[in-house]
């Protein structure tokens, strides 16, 4: 069943693997995709789907280092060629749109005002431009400041679909600026948008629905990571917890979106199922942020219609080829950690396809 087709939104796949998006970290400082990029998407279309590494909808929510942007003409040319080699090779893409809110640094996004829900700072360094650097207290963006951050994501959605990408991914886990508006850890505001989870779901229900009204709900997935803790985003609260995200995905999903994308590490935990309960479309799942998902546990999440596909992050780094090795039951390629965030072509274009002895 991993490698039936299947409809997400509009879009059919040939197969069930979604390659995860991945910072990689080799777009410059100007953030313009280059040739080493759009070879290292080419070379993996054979995936069902393709989700790019985080890519930032303004200049302010760029978060590290290297990442690539959905801003400038530049940018979209560069991702245009991306786009365009992808489909080449019959191939499907959707840009992961990232505003990194907090998890960020002046020194990281062009001297630019760090925002986030609430005056909290994250406990912690971030790897800047110029060297690691203690985390900034954010600037607590105003009601009247909301609209405009969601008339970034609005642009760059709309910047995404001009540069080809098939559809786009609103980032809303691991800590970044919509997941920051989820959790009580990052959000103690007093507004209408803080507080309750009824309150905290407000800023990301408007970004999604306004990028879904932008360029059409078919083609808009969102990712969340309910309980994953990590970048000061913290969701102890199991009660709490649970109303907020089942919160979210009722009021998503009348939307009628491509997917929604979960990162959790309990697949078959009551969370994962009362959400996918909850929401009237495709179902995707990530199985842990760090934690390899083996062959046999995305064989076994369909078989088991805990999924509609399995999302993959490390295999799709160290196997282009990973479509057909999985079908087929063929030997993998280890990935290489010590090149994930490096700048060349070693442990990003040069991983193998298989060949047999």
């Amino acid at each position: 069943m991993l490698f039936s087709p299947i409809t997400v939104g509009e879009l059919k796949l040939p197969n069930r693997l979604v390659m995860a998006p991945l910072t990689r970290c080799r777009s410059g400082e100007d953030g313009v995709p280059g040739p080493l990029v759009v070879e290292h998407y080419r070379q993996r279309a054979s995936l069902g789907l393709i989700v790019s590494e985080g890519t930032y909808p303004s200049h302010a929510g760029q978060g590290f280092p290297g990442q690539p942007g959905l801003v400038t003409g530049e940018q979209i040319a560069g991702w245009a060629a991306v786009t365009d080699a992808v489909h080449a090779e019959g191939g499907r893409i959707f840009a992961q749109v990232m505003h990194a809110g907090r998890v960020t640094h002046q020194d990281t996004n062009g001297g630019r005002t760090v925002v986030g829900p609430s005056a909290i700072a994250i406990d912690g360094v971030t790897r800047t431009y110029k060297g690691k650097q203690p985390f900034p207290v954010p600037h607590a963006l105003t009601e009247e400041e909301l609209s405009g951050v969601v008339a970034e994501f609005v642009q760059g959605s709309l910047n995404a679909i001009e540069a080809g990408f098939d559809g786009v991914e609103l980032h809303g886990a691991n800590g970044y600026l919509l997941h920051e508006f989820l959790t009580p850890s990052a959000n103690q505001r007093e507004d209408r948008y803080g507080g309750s989870p009824e309150n905290r779901i407000r800023f990301v229900v408007e970004v999604v629905t306004a990028v879904a009204e932008a360029i059409g709900a078919e083609r808009v997935g969102l990712r969340i990571s309910p309980e994953h803790n990590v970048q000061g985003a913290t969701e102890l609260d199991r009660d709490d917890l649970f109303r907020t995200y089942s919160l979210l995905t009722q009021a998503v999903s009348p939307l009628g979106l491509a997917y929604l994308s979960v990162l959790h590490k309990e697949p078959s935990g009551e969370l994962v199922r009362e959400l996918r309960n909850q929401f009237d479309g495709a179902f995707l799942l990530n199985t842990g942020f760090g934690i390899v998902t083996t062959r046999d546990e995305a064989f076994s999440l369909i078989e088991q219609n805990l999924a509609d596909a399995v999302v993959v992050g490390r295999p799709a780094i160290a196997n282009p080829d990973l479509a057909r090795r999985w079908k087929e039951n063929l030997p993998e390629n280890e990935p290489d950690m010590s090149t994930f965030y490096t700048t060349g072509a070693e442990g990003y274009t040069d991983y193998p396809a298989y060949q047999p002895a």
